[in-house]
């Protein structure tokens, strides 16, 4: 998992983009397209078309950090294009990343008693 400090806030690009793009030019679609700062070090998420591929630029302060994860079954959930930039919390990313629906996860038991 990512060490994400404290403060730090989570992007998701909404809609798909082109996996083909390295640091530069993620980079460049978070300047341009989500009018953020790629320098401010928040981390930034964008998936690829087929919905199986993420992957999340993240400035250190030394330089740009470029995380990948492709699953090989089931897809990323993500919003829709209409929604332009969505920001989660570091744990809705945790969620994601394991191909949980990080909008709605659901608690699997809940104590009843105690004793």
């Amino acid at each position: 998992m990512i060490p994400i400090p404290s403060g730090v806030r989570v992007w998701l690009a909404a809609g798909h983009t082109d996996m083909r793009k390295g640091f530069d030019g993620l980079a460049l679609l978070v300047q341009e397209w989500l009018s953020r700062d790629p320098h401010s070090g928040h981390l930034f998420v964008f998936r690829g078309r087929r919905g199986d591929l993420v992957k999340v630029l993240w400035y250190d302060g030394q330089g740009f950090c470029l995380f990948s994860k492709r699953l090989e079954r089931g897809r990323f959930l993500w919003p829709s294009p209409t929604d332009g930039a969505v920001t989660i919390t570091p744990a809705q990313l945790g969620y994601l990343l394991e191909g949980i629906d990080w909008r709605m996860p659901q608690k699997t038991w809940h104590p009843s008693a105690v004793g």
